[in-house]
């Protein structure tokens, strides 16, 4: 149960691992709650109702929460589509024809290989 709440401080701990007093407060809550009969869903109902959703290290999905846990993949699939279409329009054919001085430069440079 510890390792599923996010320290309020910490950020990036459980407050099984956060040396935070917010922490310990936390653990000492859990343990109060526990002792008391209450289920893991109600401790976590009450630190979501305490602290909102950013207490849990996996926040429950609905409408609220749908940026944080579809956000990167739809952000990867859009940076996927921005690419594909990129290569799309820029296709094989698109390069400009060699000036007269370009195809003359190019005949001089291959003709120094051959002679080489």
């Amino acid at each position: 149960m510890f390792g599923d709440i996010r320290c309020v401080v910490c950020q990036h701990e459980s407050i099984a691992d956060s040396p935070a007093g917010i922490a310990a407060d936390l653990r000492g809550l859990v343990r109060e709650q526990i002792a008391a009969g209450k289920t893991d869903a109600q401790i976590k109902d009450d630190l979501i109702r305490r602290y909102g959703d950013y207490v849990l290290f996996q926040p429950p999905v609905r409408i609220g929460t749908w940026l944080l846990w579809f956000g990167p993949f739809a952000l990867a699939a859009g940076a996927g589509i921005v690419l594909v279409l990129r290569a799309r329009r820029r296709g094989p054919g698109d390069a400009a024809p060699l000036t007269a001085e370009e195809e003359r430069a190019l005949a001089e440079f291959t003709a120094d290989d051959e002679n080489a």
